[in-house]
């Protein structure tokens, strides 16, 4: 019997990862992580990662599991995700999937299939190229272009590959799939109102710090906020500069998120107070 699954989507600064503690509380679960970002170590201000207490309240997989410059696939987060939601329900736990980054929550509810390992020297000389680069590279071998056509790492896989792969879009089983909808006031709100917070945190000392570590080209660094705040960090930029520059990204980003996550026609949308209805229900039909 595949493992029954709750999976909680939304954008960045909607409360999905509070709704996902409150379900996790209520249902005796645990959370797996679906975030693109949060899988690295020491990007804990950057990131919004869980604090110490909410971990310590409901236990997190799937966090910290990687430095900034190591390397870290969609198809190792699908491995990693599996074997969570293996393990949690195997000790009598709900695992609940909870995250903003779309391919990898798609990874798991669509049983996504990945290439072969990727050629070092290819990888490295394709890295050199900008996205219009990689671009035009692809309209020369007529390789289709990515679905995400403007994200370099896309771009560089799929020329790999020689071409995308085509994913069957047949949703796994035993699964529930809600989507948290946000007034577009509140969301801008929130937005605003975490980026001050992180400044409060003391995020400009953690960028700091990460890009004298590791470096600023390290594929980690990249992230909206790391990128972002970089010149504040180098005198550049006022930190006021620095948080209207993050409330736009994020803003953006939101767009892109809704973007992605409106295409699977499996999503309930609604609003927190809604959605633990059907979850519950969904939890009622598990058998053992």
């Amino acid at each position: 019997m595949t493992e029954p699954l709750v999976v909680i989507v939304g954008p960045t600064a909607s409360g999905k990862s509070a709704f996902a503690m409150q379900i996790a509380k209520k249902f005796d679960g645990e959370i797996i992580c679906a975030d693109s970002r949060t899988i690295y170590k020491e990007m804990d201000i950057g990131t919004a990662k869980p604090t110490k207490a909410e971990q310590q309240s409901v236990k997190h997989h799937l966090l910290d599991i990687v430095y900034p410059n190591q390397p870290f696939t969609v198809a190792d987060f699908k491995r990693l995700a599996n074997d969570s939601i293996k393990e949690v329900w195997a000790r009598g736990k709900l695992p609940i999937m909870v995250g903003g980054s779309g391919l990898y929550v798609d990874s798991i509810l669509f049983d996504y299939k990945f290439g072969d390992p990727s050629n070092v020297a290819l990888r490295n000389e394709l890295s050199t190229k900008t996205v219009e680069e990689l671009q035009a590279l692809c309209r020369d071998k007529n390789i289709d272009l990515p679905e995400n056509f403007m994200n370099k790492r896309y771009l560089i896989r799929t020329i790999e590959l020689g071409g995308p792969l085509r994913q069957a879009k047949v949703l796994r089983a035993n699964t529930i799939v809600v989507g948290i909808t946000t007034e577009k006031e509140t969301l801008q709100l929130r937005i605003e109102k975490r980026a001050a917070q992180m400044v409060k945190e003391g995020i400009v000392e953690e960028v700091r710090m990460l890009g004298q570590k590791y470096g600023w080209d390290c594929e980690a660094m990249k992230g909206d906020i790391y990128r972002t705040f970089r010149p504040v960090v180098e005198g550049n930029a006022s930190l006021q500069e620095g948080l209207a520059s993050v409330i736009a990204s994020d803003k953006k980003l939101v767009k892109k998120q809704l973007t992605w996550f409106k295409r699977n026609p499996n999503i309930i949308w609604g609003d927190p107070h809604s959605l633990v209805s059907p979850i519950e229900q969904f939890i009622k039909s598990i058998k053992r």
